[in-house]
């Protein structure tokens, strides 16, 4: 049988681990692995080699499409750069014989990543970056947990075509180093809740 102070030691003992959850973290998605998804918003910049009247800068309007001389309208949402390159390659083979297959297409501004901080953060709602951030990052541009936080109990919502789920995160044991699997990338549109 255990004395009061054996039973103390073991609740303060146990008060400083840091949460373990069960979940596949590996199972989600990791946007910094692979090429860039355009969206709405996004600002292009699309060179033809020795047209200048066919290059241009262009923003993915609401609908997901960018204009370009000559060939109308294109769907860029959804897409990465180099799939709308090659689509803007093959169509110029219609108009420009030697040239078509010098496209380039650059990202120069993000404008369509976006995700909600929300419940107690010093300062919630929807951020924009220019490049991918972490779950650490992400409550940083809100300006951390505040006094009333249960940080350990932080959940990111995630929406796909796997269908809405909450994934657990323990923000004071990524900070400690003890749970860094958790400081997971975020995805545009997740909403990162902190009670």
């Amino acid at each position: 049988m255990l004395s009061r102070t054996g039973i103390l030691f073991l609740l303060v003992l146990g008060g400083g681990c840091a949460t373990t959850h069960v979940y596949d973290y590996e199972s989600e998605p990791d946007p910094r692995r692979n090429e860039f998804t355009l969206g709405p918003s996004d600002v292009l910049r699309i060179n033809v080699w020795h047209n200048p009247d066919l290059s241009v800068d262009a923003i993915v309007r609401p609908d997901g499409t960018i204009s370009l001389p000559l060939i109308g309208d294109l769907k860029a949402s959804g897409r990465t750069s180099a799939e709308l390159r090659a689509e803007i390659s093959q169509k110029l083979k219609t108009f420009i014989k030697d040239d078509a297959d010098h496209v380039t297409v650059a990202v120069t501004s993000v404008n369509s990543y976006r995700f909600v901080v929300s419940g107690n953060v010093e300062h919630p709602g929807a951020y924009t970056a220019n490049h991918f951030v972490n779950v650490t990052e992400a409550l940083a541009l809100a300006g951390g947990p505040n006094r009333y936080a249960s940080a350990s109990d932080t959940i990111v919502i995630r929406a796909d075509a796997k269908g809405q789920r909450r994934i657990p995160v323990d923000y004071p044991g990524i900070l400690a180093g003890k749970t860094t699997r958790e400081n997971l990338a975020i995805v545009s549109g997740d909403t990162i809740y902190v009670p």
